[in-house]
């Protein structure tokens, strides 16, 4: 009985010293960021019937489940476990291929359950950081450096990656690639192998524009609607969005005050779209305070992964922070026209539940290492 009850101080001091060593900042980054997208999707959903707000707030409660699974799960589990957590991945995908739903045209991307809606694409990301890591984790050191074990790591995200290209969806397909350079450079592979992947992509990419039936109609158009703008076609949702975020100004109209909001002017503006509303009601200040926050999250995660001393956890903090980094750039480089109409999200701005549910699943990834490194060298 002795024996028990000592070991009951040794845990709560030990889980003390958990919470203690969490990443606070990035815990407020993270809620600034949500409040971003709450209060623009309040702004979209005032005056109407719509009720984006209510569901984000409900996907977020629901959100809290996987932030906490990946917030107290060992990640010496997460590496002992990676080659059975990929062949889920991949087998989540094939799923999607023989009994998914299709929305938006005909990407055939979500899996339903009842009530219960979900993309796996989304959640293969996350997975594929893992059991990437994982893999370069269990290589020697002398193995890293070698090009035959780069080639192997594409081979291993190869499956997942051509899985979610056929459903059709080319912008997870390319996180996904990005996800894989990052990981790879960060676990120690030499450089001039992600720069041959890199041209080797962009020629593979090329080659799928130029050939027919590779791309679907609808990323063709999108790629057109780039290189030819025409707001009666391709272009038409992204001239709208410029129009909106022009108007705002430098101040903005205020909040719930955008009309060109409440005149729904941007075709679901809830989604991909969402800063066209910050820049309408927040104006340039507004989209500046956005991306100074954003600056700031990646700064902590990055931050995390610099002082990290576990290789494996390095892994997993330089692809997380790539899913961040590469949505939040695509997304707003799709906005302002500079890259195609790909569907990535804007994290914790763009409506939806599975895309929020994998942003808090990796926020409560990082504080867990974060922490767990803090504990180990206390």
């Amino acid at each position: 009985m002795a024996a028990t009850t000592s070991l009951k101080p040794a845990r709560t001091t030990q889980l003390f010293r958990a919470v203690t060593h969490y990443d606070w900042w990035l815990i407020l980054a993270t809620c600034a960021l949500l409040g971003f997208g709450m209060l623009s999707l309040m702004s979209i959903d005032y005056g109407t019937k719509s009720t984006y707000f209510k569901r984000q707030f409900e996907f977020l409660v629901v959100g809290s489940v996987p932030f906490l699974v990946f917030l107290t799960t060992k990640t010496a589990t997460l590496r002992k476990f990676y080659p059975f957590l990929y062949w889920v991945n991949v087998a989540l995908l094939l799923v999607v291929m023989k009994a998914g739903t299709a929305r938006g045209g005909d990407a055939q991307r979500w899996l339903v359950v009842g009530s219960f809606q979900f993309q796996p694409s989304e959640l293969s990301k996350l997975l594929i950081v893992v059991t990437l890591a994982g893999f370069w984790a269990t290589r020697r050191k002398e193995e890293i450096k070698m090009g035959r074990t780069f080639f192997i790591s594409f081979l291993h995200v190869a499956l997942p990656m051509a899985l979610v290209f056929i459903q059709p969806h080319l912008g997870a397909t390319l996180a996904i690639f990005a996800t894989w350079l990052t990981v790879s450079l960060v676990m120690g592979s030499p450089g001039k192998y992600a720069f041959t992947a890199i041209i080797s992509g962009i020629l593979a990419l090329a080659i799928a524009i130029s050939v027919p039936g590779i791309l679907s109609p609808y990323q063709l158009d999108r790629i057109k609607g780039l290189l030819r703008p025409d707001s009666s076609k391709n272009g038409y949702q992204v001239e709208h969005g410029l129009t909106a975020i022009g108007s705002g100004g430098l101040t903005g109209k205020g909040w719930k005050k955008g009309d060109l909001t409440a005149a729904n002017y941007v075709p679901a503006a809830q989604t991909d779209f969402i800063i066209t509303v910050l820049g309408e009601e927040g104006g340039l200040i507004g989209c500046t305070l956005l991306l100074l926050t954003y600056g700031f999250f990646f700064f902590r995660i990055w931050l995390i992964m610099l002082r990290s001393d576990e290789h494996f956890h390095k892994g997993l903090l330089g692809g997380v922070l790539m899913i961040f980094v590469f949505h939040t750039v695509v997304n707003l480089g799709m906005v302002l026209r500079i890259l195609p109409v790909v569907g990535l999200w804007l994290p914790f701005m763009s409506s939806g539940g599975t895309a929020l549910w994998l942003c808090l699943a990796c926020v409560g990834l990082a504080l867990n290492i974060k922490s767990r490194e803090a504990v180990a060298k206390f």
